[in-house]
Order: C-alpha cells, then sequence, then structure tokens
C-alpha cells in the first residue's frame, strides 16, 4: 500500500486492525457529529485530557458506559437525544357541535395534526395518532359510465340512477353529490374505425349511435338528483373496435381535474362501470402514441382532448394520483370481468369490487356494499420519506385487536363514532438531507385531512457551536479545537493537525516512533502518522493499546483464577494495580487477616504469620490452616492440671508458686462433678479427669472464650468419675 495513502486511511479510521466490536467504535469517527450520526448509544467525550497518549481521536467515541468506564466524567460526554414536540392538535369532532352543523372543512376526525420530530440517528421518535370516524360525514359520488355499445341496456337503468341513489344515500348522509361522466375508447385506429361514416355512426346502420369520444364529464358533482337523470337521459350509446376500453384515460381526468368535476375535501366515491377490460401503458403504441400520460388535467368543454396525444396510464400512476385526491373507487363491472376487476383492486388501495348484474339493475345496492366496506377500513399512508428515515406503525382497533407490519397501517370494522390509535415511530440512520429538515405527512386513504410532520435531524453536538476556529491548540491555528478534539482544515492531518497531506515524508518521522532506537514502529501495535504513534484498535472494544509507542495496553498482565488481576484490580501498562486490601503480581494475594484467625481470636494461634490469607506457621511444632494442631504436645488436662490442683485444692507441685504461675485462668468451683458444663453449653471446652498427689481423682473443664480469657471449673468433690 502506498504510504500516504495508508496515511490517510489511518486518520479517517481504516487502519488496519480493523474492528468488529460495537458500532461506536466501528465507526471511527473523527469528530462529535460523526460519532452520535453512528447509532443511539453512541457517546463523545469532549474531556481534552481524556486520550492517552497514542490513542487515536476516534476512542473518544463509544457507548456511554465504556467511555465512563474509561475514565471520561459523564458531564463531558454528548449524547444528543430526540424530541417529539405537538404544534397543533385539535379535538376530534362529530359533523354536528353544539346544535350546528359544521362545514366539512371543519370537522376533525384525526389528531394530532402537526408536529416536529428532531430526530437522533438510530433512536425513534414514538407518537400516538388518533382516528375517529365522524357521523354525517358528506360525500361526492362520481358515476363513470362505459358507453360502448355492449352496455346499451345498462344505461336505461342508469337513467334513474340519481335521484333513486339520493334517496339511499340520505340514509347515510344528509350532504351527498352525485355526478356523471362517460367513456368509449382512444379515437384513433385500431381502436376505433376512422372512415368518415364510423365517425359519424360507428354503431351499425340500423342503430343510432354518437360519435366515439374518449371521455366525457356529462355533469358535474350536484345534489340535484333530478338533474342528473336528465342529463343522464340523453345520453347516447357509441362503438369500438376491440373489447378493452379506454377507461384508464377516464379514471386520470377524473381524479386530477378536482375543479371540473367539482370535488369538495370530502369523502370522494368513483364508481367505474363497464362491462370490458381494459387498456393501460404500453397499448397506446399500437395507434402510434408512445408519449407516457403526463398525469394532468386536459378537459376542454368538458371533453378529453389528449387521448390521440398521450399514452394511457399506468397501474401505478392511477394509484398515485387516486391517493393523492383521496378517491376511493368502486368496480362495478359484469359477473365476466369480476377476476381482472379483483386483481387490480388488490392493487389500488381503499377500492372495492362489485358484480353487475348484466342489466344494471342491482347499481344501487351495489354501491351501498361497496361504501359501508370501503368506509369501515382505516389505512394510514405516509408520503415519500427523505433517504435515510423509516417509519413503522402499530394500530390499536377495536376489541383489543393489534396490527403490526403492515398490518400496523390498517384497522377494520370501524363504525360511525369508534375511535382507533395508531402508535407511530419514526427513525433516521445517519445525516438524512444533509441536516435540512424535511416535511413529511401521513394521512387516512380516502379522507382529506393529514398530519404534517416536520423532521428536524441532529447531525451535531451542542458543542460544535462553541468551537474555537484556528485554535492555537490545534498545531498554529490548523484547526477547529470542538468538543474536546481538532477537526483539520482542508489538507491538514494528524491528532492535532499537525501535518500537511502534501508535505509528510514519513521515512524522516518514522525514527520518532521506535522505542530506544529499536527497530519495531509502534512497538508493532500501531501505525506513524506524523512522526507520533496512533495505537491499532483491538477486536475488543474494552481492550485498549497506549503508550507513546504503544508499548503498553490494558490485557496482558499476570492473571489469576483465569481471570486479569485477579479480578481484583485493574490493567495499565502491563502491570496490574490491585484494589485496597490485594497484592501480588496478578492481586490475587487478599491482605484481609479473617481467615488466618485462630479458635482463640489470635492471628495464626499466635504461632505463625498470616500471609495472603494464609497461615505460615512459625513453630514447627504446629500446623494447620491456623497453627492449632500440635501432635507432640501434652493434652490441655495434661498441662493445665497442676495449676487447677494448686488453686482449687492448694496441693500439688505448684502450690508454692501457684499465684505467680498459675492466674492466667478464672476459677469456679462446683459441688459435685455432675454440675460441670456440659461439651454444649460452650464451644472450646475440655472435659478433664486428673489423679492428685494422694491418688485420688479430681475433675475440672477447661474453655477459652470469645474474649480469649480462660475459664475453669472445678469439682470440688474427689474420687472416681466416668468421662461422658
Amino acid at each position: 500500500m502506498d504510504v500516504r495513502l495508508l496515511l490517510i486511511s489511518v486518520l479517517l479510521g481504516l487502519s488496519r486492525a480493523q474492528l468488529d466490536g460495537n458500532e461506536c467504535t466501528k465507526a471511527s469517527a473523527q469528530s462529535c457529529g460523526e460519532c452520535i450520526q453512528a447509532g443511539e448509544k453512541c457517546g463523545w467525550c469532549t474531556d481534552e485530557g481524556f486520550l492517552k497518549e497514542g490513542e487515536q481521536k476516534s476512542t473518544r467515541c463509544d457507548e456511554i458506559e465504556a467511555l465512563i468506564k474509561k475514565g471520561c466524567t459523564k458531564a463531558s460526554i454528548e449524547d444528543p437525544r430526540g424530541t417529539v414536540t405537538v404544534n397543533k392538535n385539535q379535538s376530534l369532532t362529530d359533523r354536528t357541535k353544539d346544535g350546528v352543523k359544521l362545514k366539512p372543512d371543519q370537522i376533525t376526525q384525526i389528531q394530532p395534526q402537526k408536529l416536529s420530530l428532531d430526530l437522533r440517528s438510530g433512536e425513534a421518535q414514538k407518537f400516538i395518532l388518533t382516528f375517529k370516524r365522524a357521523e354525517d360525514y358528506p360525500i361526492d359520488l362520481y358515476y363513470l359510465m362505459d358507453l360502448s355499445y355492449s352496455m346499451k341496456d345498462d344505461l336505461e337503468n342508469v337513467k334513474n340512477l340519481g335521484t333513486d341513489l339520493m334517496s339511499e344515500m340520505q340514509k347515510i348522509t344528509s350532504d351527498f353529490r352525485i355526478g356523471f361522466g362517460s367513456f368509449v375508447e382512444k379515437t384513433v385506429m385500431p381502436y376505433i374505425s376512422t372512415t368518415p361514416a364510423k365517425l359519424l355512426n360507428p354503431c351499425t346502420s340500423d342503430q343510432n349511435c354518437t360519435s366515439p369520444f374518449s371521455y366525457k364529464n356529462v355533469l358535474s358533482l350536484t345534489s340535484d338528483g333530478t338533474q342528473f337523470n336528465n342529463l343522464v337521459s340523453k345520453q347516447q350509446i357509441s362503438g369500438n373496435l376491440d373489447s378493452p376500453e379506454g377507461g384508464f384515460d377516464a379514471i386520470m381526468q377524473v381524479a386530477v381535474c378536482a375543479n371540473q368535476i367539482g370535488w369538495r375535501n370530502v369523502t370522494r366515491l368513483l364508481v367505474f362501470s363497464t362491462d370490458a377490460g381494459f387498456h393501460f401503458a404500453g397499448d397506446g403504441k399500437l395507434g402510434g402514441i408512445v408519449l407516457p400520460n403526463d398525469g394532468k388535467c386536459h378537459l376542454q368543454d368538458n371533453m378529453y382532448t389528449m387521448s390521440h396525444y398521450y399514452d394511457y396510464p399506468s397501474i401505478a400512476h392511477l394509484v398515485q394520483k387516486l391517493s393523492e385526491n383521496n378517491i376511493q373507487t368502486i368496480f362495478a363491472v359484469t359477473k365476466e370481468f369480476q377476476p381482472v376487476y379483483q386483481e387490480l383492486k388488490n392493487l389500488i388501495p381503499k377500492s372495492a369490487v362489485g358484480t353487475l348484474s348484466s342489466d344494471s339493475g342491482n347499481v344501487i345496492k351495489l354501491i351501498i356494499d361497496a361504501y359501508n366496506s370501503l368506509s369501515s377500513e382505516i389505512i394510514l399512508e405516509n408520503s415519500r420519506l427523505p433517504e435515510g428515515v423509516s417509519i413503522s406503525y402499530i394500530s390499536h382497533c377495536k376489541n383489543g385487536v393489534s396490527g403490526t407490519g403492515e398490518n400496523g397501517r390498517k384497522c377494520s370494522n370501524i363504525s360511525i363514532g369508534d375511535q382507533v390509535t395508531f402508535e407511530v415511530a419514526v427513525t433516521a440512520k445517519g445525516c438524512p438531507s444533509k441536516g435540512k429538515s424535511e416535511t413529511i405527512k401521513i394521512k387516512p386513504l380516502g379522507f382529506t385531512e393529514e398530519v404534517e410532520i416536520v423532521l428536524n435531524f441532529i447531525c451535531e453536538c451542542e458543542c460544535h457551536k462553541e468551537g474555537i476556529p484556528n485554535s492555537p491548540a490545534c498545531h498554529f491555528g490548523n484547526g477547529t479545537l470542538e468538543c474536546g478534539a481538532c477537526r483539520c482544515n482542508e489538507g491538514r492531518i494528524g491528532r492535532v493537525c499537525e501535518c500537511s497531506k502534501d508535505e509528510v515524508r514519513t521515512e524522516d518521522l518514522d525514527a520518532n516512533c521506535r522505542m530506544d532506537n529499536g527497530t519495531d514502529i509502534c512497538s508493532n501495535n500501531g501505525d506513524c502518522v506524523c512522526g507520533t504513534c496512533e495505537c491499532k484498535k483491538r477486536d475488543n472494544p474494552e481492550e485498549r493499546y497506549s503508550g507513546k509507542f504503544c508499548e503498553c495496553d490494558n490485557f496482558s498482565c499476570d492473571r489469576s483464577n483465569n481471570k486479569l488481576c485477579g479480578g481484583h484490580g485493574r490493567c495499565e501498562c502491563r502491570k496490574c494495580i490491585c484494589d485496597a486490601n490485594y497484592a501480588g503480581s496478578a492481586c490475587d494475594c487478599p491482605l484481609d487477616t479473617s481467615t488466618c484467625l485462630a479458635s482463640n481470636k489470635q492471628i495464626c494461634n499466635g504461632r505463625g504469620i498470616c500471609e495472603c490469607g494464609v497461615c505460615k506457621c512459625t513453630d514447627s511444632k504446629f500446623q494447620g490452616p491456623t497453627c492449632e494442631i500440635c501432635p507432640t504436645c501434652p493434652g490441655v488436662c495434661t498441662k493445665n492440671k497442676d495449676c487447677v490442683q494448686c488453686r482449687a485444692f492448694g496441693t500439688g507441685d505448684k502450690k508454692d508458686t501457684c499465684e505467680k504461675e498459675c492466674s492466667y485462668f478464672n476459677l469456679i468451683t462446683k459441688k459435685k462433678k455432675e454440675e460441670l458444663p456440659e461439651p454444649n453449653d460452650q464451644p472450646y471446652i475440655n472435659h478433664c479427669k486428673e489423679r492428685d498427689a494422694n491418688d485420688r481423682w479430681f475433675f475440672f473443664t477447661y474453655a477459652t472464650k470469645s474474649d480469649s480469657t480462660i475459664e475453669v471449673h472445678v469439682a470440688e468433690e474427689l474420687g472416681k468419675w466416668k468421662m461422658k
């Protein structure tokens, strides 16, 4: 590898010892901003004296607990957190409030309406959206009908649809409007015959048909059902050559020509009635039409004028425009094409399919059933997310039913007045949009209301604002001192920006990275950058190389019980620094003497010394863990016999020196031997039976008490006694 490339890669945190640790250390962050973008658990130590000699700048970035263990105080750690702020939170309402019927734009069905999120990389910000379906909500319904010749009998039944449907819909809402449009096909070959006669009457000579057309807005939305009947009754059937129809052109114009159609910001229903299939994007090539549909309104005098110029729209394009304009589609189709439109429904959210009878006699029931099905389901949709931003939903629906994933966006079987909630979580990765605020929107499909969410991205730490440009601490002003570290100016590298990328000659500087004029650069534990060792990182982020020449580490110390420094100290530069009350090269020597206490409370029974919690007996006659065992020593009874005899009876070999030699115990006399303490009366008791000068037996007990005093009980009665 080229030396300069190696230098730059090291300075960018791409050393040859790549780290498999946590996301914070793997990021090799060179600034606080880079650190907090690595993950939500990452913090940056701003203490200027935090880094040990030889450690890289990126060592400042780690998980919070790890930084504290390394010696960074909590007050010196930058760890900004995200927030959620509700900016508009109008209460949910019904159509009627305090006896007054509200206008459509005064009705509130979703809450809150505006929020601001401050997003830290990897940290989800959560909020609750509440939806309540309002009673008596206004409805606009547009009936779009195929007027090709095969729909002749259907047209007769639809002529009275206006008043009949108005009557039925009054049971659902007091504010209902209806409109009508028709379509046939693109007016070019091979979709229609372009002979002059066929352009006037595309049907057979005995049938009176109107000229073919693509789409016509016959009646904009109105609350006058009679006007609907009158205008529809004047419509005439037309004709075309191929079986699929140009309905997609018509749907697109109905969706995007809001002013001409008369759509209000209320529930918008589009009933699409046909007995045939459909053309879609690409089919226009048959007629020499190659320009993609532009998704714009092209109505003049209520007629679509660009069918010969633009191709049919694609299904995805229709989905987009229907969603943007909050239109719910009901496909009223004959049984033959029901499977085709069922598949289409699966691609178009908030749409329904109903089977139309051969003469459209059941169309009103079909519309009512489809509306009830559509309005009972709530589906949340969000606008396009900025790159690096993700969103998730958890739904809390009726009867305790919850959903996650795609099911988290929806609730079913919702009746008027029912209230459901959605838990929404928004997460950013890194610093999307280069830190520039973005706005996204969430809305229930088929409804005009929406929630506006402003996303603010936390890309820098608070300490970034306090940076000192051209700081003397950064090698004569070659960088900005911010957050405890130097952020180098363009073209400068090094921990304190001490080198220029163009002027570095590592051959001259390597000598500064060799300890004691040795051959190893940075002790083979680092890279020489600008004449300074930058130590490698270990796979385990808890393990660190340090020192001017990376000669130190915190993992090569002596071990005891397979634990570094015995688990009772810390490793610094390959030597154990032991905790209090521990010593030794592996901190495996406890200084606590409690384990050396003998039964008489003396350390090692006064017969040895306590080293590392273990007795070493200095009197060769004694042994055992506390130097209390003496196989060759006379027994307690024999040893103390003369003193007990002289103190209790004034006889024996020590009667003349009794006061001087035998005052080391407390003497308690008892009348009979049966009154002497039993073995369980007190600890460390010895029962003795000895012969006096007159060849008679005397009986006593010998015990060392907890305060180290000795207590002797003697029976005044002499004689013969069988030991218990």
